[in-house]
């Protein structure tokens, strides 16, 4: 049976007015009051820290951050640090695993089996890199996947780089990983932001057994992200 989606691309905002977007509709989803959601956001520069992190995974010093434009925020997300930015499509499902399957590992594992599929449309082939986190295509990660559930509803999520900056990275240990990094862009992919995002959208509902309300809605939200 699939589950009822709601999907909306909210274009840039910032980081604490998306994480407070989350945090409303989580408790919303809570209460049963709405059906799933599926958020696509932009940020502009920020460096996150989850709670797992660790600050000699920070790079660079505060001024340093100030002075390249980006703000850095301490989040209740799994993971170490990451970078967001322009460019990048960060993913933001509110899930109540309930009603798919209770199983942390499960739902990450999905996550990244969606974004495999969704980029495999573009010609990458994508995967995992056996005891790391995310998405990667040849020993470079694409995406990475945070989360964070509280009584199995979700928030935080994945962040895709698709035309991102990668020259951002240097002041942080992705994730706390010495490996690189890469985007859609770098690995030859020229689809603008609606193809991308209605690619992630397909994989999710593929693989998360999802409805989104319409095609037609589908195809008009789509539209209006180009």
């Amino acid at each position: 049976m699939s589950r009822v989606c709601e999907i909306r691309d909210c274009g840039r905002i910032g980081y604490a007015e998306a994480l407070k977007l989350q945090n409303d509709l989580a408790e919303q989803r809570k209460q049963g009051l709405i059906p799933d959601q599926l958020l696509f956001v932009e940020h502009p520069h920020v460096v996150t820290m989850g709670r797992n992190g660790h600050m000699e995974n920070l790079l660079a010093s505060q001024e340093v951050l100030e002075r390249a434009g980006i703000s850095f925020h301490r989040t209740n997300r799994g993971g170490d640090i990451t970078y967001h930015g322009p460019g990048q499509i960060v993913g933001y499902p509110i899930f109540d695993l309930r009603e798919w399957k209770r199983d942390v590992v499960a739902y990450v594992r999905t996550l990244e089996q969606a974004i495999i599929d969704a980029v495999s449309g573009f010609g990458i082939r994508a995967g995992r890199e056996p005891g790391h986190t995310g998405v990667w295509v040849d020993g470079r990660k694409v995406a990475a996947i945070g989360v964070h559930i509280s009584r199995w509803v979700t928030s935080h999520g994945f962040a895709l780089n698709h035309r991102t900056s990668l020259s951002y990275f240097q002041y942080i240990v992705p994730c706390g990983l010495t490996l690189p990094v890469t985007s859609l862009q770098a690995l030859g992919v020229e689809a603008g932001r609606a193809r991308v995002l209605e690619a992630l959208a397909r994989g999710l509902a593929e693989n998360f057994e999802l409805e989104f309300p319409s095609p037609v809605e589908l195809a008009e939200y789509t539209e209006k992200t180009k």
